[in-house]
């Protein structure tokens, strides 16, 4: 895909995240482009491990709960995002390689590893901050 096509889609995307229906809205704050261009969401992450490893995701490649790997409902594959823990301000950089989190209040599932790196293994859920890295 061309740069220049780039903020177009991104805007596509945040306005399809954007709605959300019923109380899933109360929980999370919708995706936006901010001012660098960026997509940016506000939400609730949980994460996965040992139960999927060796499993194949969405994308086709197998879970390695030790990579530094995401599910996203609709980022592409392939996509890096910083992921930043906002009770802690922990981040960690990860890759789209899979679809989810499946619960409607939760906007990404990360790979224990990446877990691990923003402090979130033992609360299991917590508030992030999701941007799109160039």
């Amino acid at each position: 895909m061309s740069a220049d096509k780039l903020p177009a889609l991104l805007l596509v995307i945040a306005l399809a995240g954007a709605a959300c229906p019923g109380a899933a809205c109360a929980r999370k704050k919708p995706a936006e482009i901010n001012s660098r261009g960026t997509y940016v969401e506000e939400g609730l992450a949980s994460w996965y491990g040992k139960k999927f490893h060796g499993k194949k995701t969405a994308s086709g490649e197998r879970f390695d709960m030790q990579a530094l790997t995401a599910a996203h409902r609709s980022l592409a594959f392939g996509t890096r995002v910083k992921v930043t823990n906002l009770d802690n301000g922990k981040s960690v950089e990860v890759r789209i390689n899979d679809r989810g989190p499946w619960k409607q209040e939760r906007i990404i599932d990360l790979s224990w590893a990446a877990a691990r790196k923003i402090g979130m293994i033992e609360k299991g859920v917590v508030r992030v901050r999701i941007e799109v890295v160039e």
